[in-house]
This record gives C-alpha cells, sequence and structure tokens, in this order.
C-alpha cells in the first residue's frame, strides 16, 4: 500500500516537472528581448536626435545666399550687353527647375553677376582704346614730366698722320625738362559717340652747355638756361566713333579725329643770342609751348581680349597745315616773313594688358613716331628742307590702371625712349573721374 502510494506520487511529480520548465523558459527569453528593445528605443531617440540637429544645419545652410563666383578678369566690357540676355534666361530657367532645391535664384545671381566685367578691365579698355564709357561725363587731370638729355660731338679741322687731330672740338650738352598739365573734358553719347576737349598748361626749362669755346681752349665749358613759365599750349578737340563692338571674331573698333588749334607760343622768330663767355654757345631767348600750325590727326584703335590677356593697338596720321608767320627768322636784328610747312607725321602703338584682380590692371607696349622733315619758304624765295627737323621717336611703355573707387580711377604711365630723337623717358599720372 505503502509502495504504491510513493509510485503514484513520483508519477504525478514527473508529470509536472516539465510543465514548470517550459513555464520558467519563456519567462528569461521575454525579458531579454525587452531588454535589447529598451536598448534599440535609446539608439533610435540618439539617432532621431542626431538627425534633427543635421536637419537645422541644412536649414542654416540653404538659407544663406550663395557666394557668387569671382568675376573673370579678362572681360570685354561689351559682354555686359551681349551677355545679359544669356545670364537671365539660364538664371530663370535654373530657378524654375530648381525651385524644390531651392538653390536655383542664387545660381542665376551669379551668372548676372559674372556678367559684368572687373573694373579693372573697363578702366584698361577705356585706356587702350581713348573711348571712355563708364560714364555720359567725365574730366581727367593729368601731370605728364618730360626729360630729354642730348650731347653733341663737333669737330672742326682734320686729322694729321690719321691719328692727330688739329682744328677745334666743342662739346654741346642740351638739358630740357617739361611738366604738362592736362585738363580733359569729356561726353560720351550712348555708348557710341564720345567728344572731348583737352587743355595743357605748359612750363618748360632747358639748360644749354658748350664747350671748347673763344678759340677753342679745352678749359672753357659754359651754361645758360633758359626757363618758360606756365602757359597753355595748343588746345585740341576730338571726337570718337565706337563702330564694333568686341565678339569672338572681332575686336572693339573706335575711329578718332582730332583737330588742334595753334593756342601755344609758336617756335618761329625766337632769336638765338650768343653768350658773352663763350663764342660757341647760343641760346634761345624764350621758349615755345605749341607748334604755331593747326593740324588734324584721324585714327583707329582695336582692342581684343584673349583671355586671361588683352591685346590693343592704334595708327594714326597727323597732318600739319601749311602756315604764315611774319618772322621765321632766328637771327638777332633780322625779320623774315614766311610760310612753314611742318612735316606730317604717323603713329602706332601695339602691347598687351593683364587684369591684376579687379581693381588693378598692368600694360606693356611698344609706340613709334615718324615725322618727316619740315620746310620753311620766305616771301620771295623758294621752299628749302629745315635739315635734322625728321624724328623717329620710339618708346617702351609700362602702365598702370588702378580704380582707387567706383568713380575715380588712377592711371600712371612710363614711357622711356628707345631712339635717340625721344626724351630719355617720360612719367604721368592722369585721374579720370566719371560722373
Amino acid at each position: 500500500m505503502y509502495r504504491s502510494v510513493s509510485l503514484r506520487a513520483v508519477v504525478c511529480l514527473s508529470t509536472l516537472f516539465p510543465a514548470v520548465m517550459v513555464q520558467a523558459a519563456p519567462d528569461a527569453d521575454v525579458e531579454l528581448l525587452k531588454q535589447e528593445l529598451l536598448e534599440l528605443k535609446q539608439r533610435y531617440e540618439v539617432q532621431q536626435k542626431a538627425l534633427a540637429v543635421l536637419e537645422q544645419r541644412v536649414r542654416q545652410v540653404e538659407e544663406q545666399p550663395a557666394s557668387p563666383p569671382p568675376k573673370r578678369l579678362a572681360k570685354s566690357p561689351a559682354d555686359m550687353k551681349g551677355n545679359s540676355q544669356v545670364a537671365v534666361g539660364t538664371g530663370a530657367a535654373a530657378a524654375s527647375g530648381g525651385a524644390a532645391g531651392g538653390s536655383g535664384s542664387s545660381y542665376g545671381q551669379s551668372l548676372a553677376d559674372d556678367s559684368q566685367p572687373a573694373q579693372s578691365v573697363s578702366n584698361l579698355y577705356d585706356e587702350a582704346s581713348g573711348f571712355f564709357g563708364g560714364g555720359k561725363f567725365s574730366v581727367e587731370t593729368g601731370l605728364t614730366y618730360s626729360r630729354y638729355d642730348t650731347r653733341q660731338l663737333i669737330l672742326n679741322g682734320f686729322l694729321a698722320l690719321d691719328s692727330i687731330f688739329l682744328g677745334n672740338i666743342n662739346l654741346d650738352r642740351i638739358k630740357s625738362d617739361t611738366w604738362t598739365l592736362d585738363l580733359t573734358g569729356r561726353y560720351n553719347f550712348n555708348n557710341r559717340w564720345q567728344f572731348d576737349l583737352n587743355v595743357p598748361v605748359v612750363y618748360r626749362e632747358s639748360t644749354y652747355q658748350s664747350g671748347g669755346g673763344n678759340g677753342g681752349s679745352a678749359g672753357v665749358t659754359t651754361e645758360e638756361t633758359v626757363t618758360r613759365d606756365p602757359e597753355i599750349g595748343d588746345v585740341n578737340f576730338g571726337i570718337a566713333y565706337k563702330f564694333l563692338d568686341e565678339s569672338v571674331n572681332t575686336p572693339d573698333a573706335v575711329v578718332t579725329l582730332r583737330v588742334k588749334a595753334p593756342t601755344g607760343k609758336d617756335p618761329f622768330g625766337i632769336k638765338l643770342r650768343q653768350v658773352d663767355a663763350n663764342s660757341n654757345l647760343f641760346v634761345p631767348d624764350s621758349l615755345p609751348t605749341g607748334n604755331g600750325v593747326w593740324s588734324i590727326t584721324p585714327g583707329i584703335s582695336l582692342v581684343k581680349t584673349f583671355d586671361p590677356a588683352v591685346l590693343f593697338g592704334s595708327l594714326s596720321y597727323t597732318h600739319n597745315f601749311e602756315e604764315s608767320f611774319d618772322d621765321i627768322s632766328s637771327t638777332v636784328g633780322q625779320e623774315n616773313p614766311g610760310k612753314v610747312d611742318i612735316g606730317d607725321s604717323f603713329q602706332l602703338g601695339a602691347g598687351i594688358a593683364f587684369a591684376l584682380n579687379e581693381k588693378m590692371s598692368m600694360s606693356f607696349s611698344v609706340s613709334d613716331v615718324v615725322q618727316r622733315k619740315s620746310k620753311i619758304k620766305q616771301d620771295g624765295g623758294d621752299w628749302e628742307s629745315v635739315t635734322s627737323s625728321d624724328a623717329n621717336a620710339g618708346y617702351f611703355n609700362i602702365g598702370m590702371t588702378i580704380a582707387a573707387t567706383d568713380n575715380l580711377t588712377i592711371v600712371p604711365n612710363l614711357s622711356i625712349g628707345m631712339t635717340d630723337d625721344a626724351p630719355d623717358f617720360q612719367f604721368s599720372l592722369k585721374f579720370p573721374y566719371y560722373f
């Protein structure tokens, strides 16, 4: 009896034990899953916060205006008109196509900004072509200093035994300093026509030296200085017409016509006086500030962009009109009326320029002025050529344009003489101001 009860108890416990084990196992898995779920929720919250921060940063970046790309430096001012439709059309298309992205309008604005040439390039074009299209009216003040120093050895005698010179030796030297203040006013009509008036004020000082005077004494060297107080020079008036705008295959082209009036002191009739201390030295009573004749100068200038450089060139021809004077003699005590025909001249030049940045550009060029011989004719006589009146003056020019403000430009220029007829150097400083 006892054994049967024990057996029944064992059987009952054996049937209940698996059920308890099965009940305990699922409880442990549930706890583990709950723990993993909690960890995932925590990670998700961290990621959500990170996404919110990133989204806020993206919104801040989108709200800021896009920085436009830097302007092209070597772009023709004519492109401003030619590219306006392209820039506006592209900007509108980008704005309509990029409305969802929110950056189309800023991209179009950057294209419009890029269509505007840098100010240094506009100033460079003005100086290269002589056509100032920065405003309807502009005034320019310029100051030019010119230095001329020449020496001439004069031998009056003959060689003995091929090595010994018998005679007089004279060494002449002329040092000339000229200051010119130019006042120029310009009016630009519809960026096609330009009218300008230039009034120069000239101050001159020349020093004449001669050695070997008074019978050829080697120890005698004297000098005499002649000055001319500031006076108005030859006033000139110019007209320019821009007949061609720059394109892919064509340059900017401007034709000019300039007329010069003889308002300055002419060089004819000025007497040459001998210096008492030297029989070889003759100096003028005064110095001229003009040519004394009317002249007309037609010309053409071309400017073409080859990014990042700008090439320019010019060609002009000056015709001097024949003029009559009451006195054309330089001898003291004599007055000989007559006519003067100053030789015509032509000038050509070419150069290259670079925009260093939006405010400054630099140019290098060469120019040459070739003048024919002049002729004089006394009343009742024949035409005679003036010895050594022809000239060939070549220059190497280094120039800059500095945009001081939106309206004011500073233009320094250095010209170095490359031939005997050219001044040793010229330095000019101009200040064009646009209204």
